[in-house]
This record gives structure tokens, sequence and C-alpha cells, in this order.
């Protein structure tokens, strides 16, 4: 939602201001500078990534569209989830818990909360670690290495579609540039039709300059680090479930455990205590 009203604040300010300066609308309409900017920039995209990055950044541009899921609800059915396997394990045993890891699907535990389960990578963090610990005696300080690893690699991953997309968001301006000199050029066959003719063909020429930089600057560039701040709000959900989990292997009761993932959530989407409290009894 925000990145549709970013958009129409953009497009009001830049064309109303062009407007009320006296501009002309249709002058700005330019298709032809349109296919060759925006056919390049597509073109160059599909060169430059493989792809499975590319149907990663139409999705990410799509959850920006309709809203992140990782928010305040969905970390708190993160921690409920996380407590309610630490509590199962602490009554019953560790091993009590390998059918709930092996089959998450049928579990009675991880149903409860489907939001979570949509996310089949953070799905898999969780299982296999909790496979780890109870099929081992891994220490803390190793098991968190393991993980630090892990979340090093997906942060990268997860980063891979903002700069994707920055990419093409620098090379707009060069392409609209690449548009105006080819206007230019068509310019230089009307040289003998006088000024009014060669004016149109330079304005329609400089709509390309305007474009590119506009259309990188005002949309493309703003959109990549929409999709950064998306990627730090998923990475933030491993990290949650990072410290939760060395937490219960140094010991700490389940209430206590979840606290300390609870504390590694971004303030502004921090569940307070009470909360937590409350959605962990009503689940």
């Amino acid at each position: 939602m925000a990145l549709i009203i970013g958009g129409i604040i953009v497009v009001a300010c830049v064309l109303g201001g062009y407007t009320l300066h006296g501009g002309n609308l249709m002058v700005l309409w330019q298709p032809t500078e349109l296919l060759i900017i925006f056919g390049a920039a597509l073109g160059s995209f599909i060169i430059a990534n493989p792809p499975s990055l590319i149907k990663q950044v139409f999705q990410g541009i799509l959850r920006l569209l309709t809203g992140s899921p990782f928010n305040k609800a969905f970390y708190l059915d993160l921690l409920s989830l996380l407590y309610d396997v630490f509590d199962k394990s602490r009554k019953q045993g560790v091993m009590s818990i390998e059918e709930d890891i092996d089959n998450p699907e049928s579990s009675a535990i991880f149903t409860r909360y489907p939001a979570v389960m949509k996310s089949r990578e953070l799905m898999a963090f969780i299982t296999d670690y909790l496979r780890i610990i109870s099929s081992g005696n891994m220490a803390p300080h190793e098991l968190e290495g393991m993980m630090d690893n892990e979340i090093d690699s997906r942060h990268r991953e997860l980063e891979e579609p903002a700069h994707a997309v920055n990419k093409i968001a620098d090379a707009l301006p060069g392409l609209g540039i690449v548009a105006a000199v080819l206007g230019i050029v068509i310019t230089m066959n009307f040289l003998a039709e006088g000024p009014e003719r060669i004016g149109l063909s330079v304005a329609a020429a400089l709509v390309g300059t305007f474009l590119g930089i506009w259309m990188g600057y005002g949309f493309v560039g703003p959109t990549s680090i929409a999709l950064e701040h998306a990627a730090q709000y998923e990475l933030k959900a491993y990290e949650c479930v990072k410290s939760s989990l060395i937490a219960t292997v140094s010991g700490q009761a389940p209430q206590m455990a979840v606290e300390f993932g609870r504390k590694a959530l971004p303030t502004h989407k921090r569940p307070d205590f009470q909360e937590l409290n409350d959605h962990v009894r009503s689940k």
C-alpha cells in the first residue's frame, strides 16, 4: 500500500508542478521513448539475472503492493509456536517433538500457525535446528555459530532482489540518454522543416532523458530500498528463532526463551510482553 501511495504522490507532484508551470502534458506522451527506455531496461534485467531471481523480484514487488506478511501478527504467531514446542519438549521430553518436527503439516502444534507455515524457508530453518537439538548434545556456542552462518547466507539471498532492482534504477538515466540521443538523430532529418518542427522533435527527445531520470530516482530506486526493508523484516524472524533456540538450549524456561526471541524483533513491530502472553494463552 505504501508503494502505491508514494507512487501517487510522486506522479501528482511532478506532473502537477509541470502543469502549474504552464507545461503541456501531451508533450510528455512519447510511446516510442517509453518503448526504448523500458524495453532496454527489461532486456538488460533479463540478461543480468537468473530466472529464479527474476521470479523473486516480481514476487517481492507483489508483496510490497499487498503488504509484508512479516508484521506484528506474524511475529506473535512465531513466538507462540516456539513457546508451544519448547513447552511440550520440557514437559514430555525432547523426543516428544520428533513427530511434530518430521511432519509439521500434520502436527497439532504447527498447524495452529498457518501464517508461519506459509514461509517454507523459515519453517525449514525451525525444524532443522529443532531436529539437531533433539538428536544431539551440541553446545550452545556451536549451535549459534552454525545458525549464524545460515542466517548470513539467507541474508545475502534476501537482499539479491533489492540489489538487482537497484542496478536497473542506476541504468535508467543512461537509457533515457540513449532515447534522447536517438531523438536528436531523428531531429537531424527535420532541419529543413523550420523551427517549429525541430522544436517539437527536440522536446520529444528530451522527454526520454526526463523519463529515464524520473523513473530511476522516483520509482525504481525507492522500490529497491523498499525490497531491502522487506528483506530485513524477514531476516528478523530468523534472528528471533535463533535467539529463542539458543536460550532454550542454554536451559531457559519456555517463557524466558521466547522473551529472548521477542527482544530480537524490530521495536515498531515487536509485541509487548502482555500481548505475547495473551496470544500464547489464546492458542
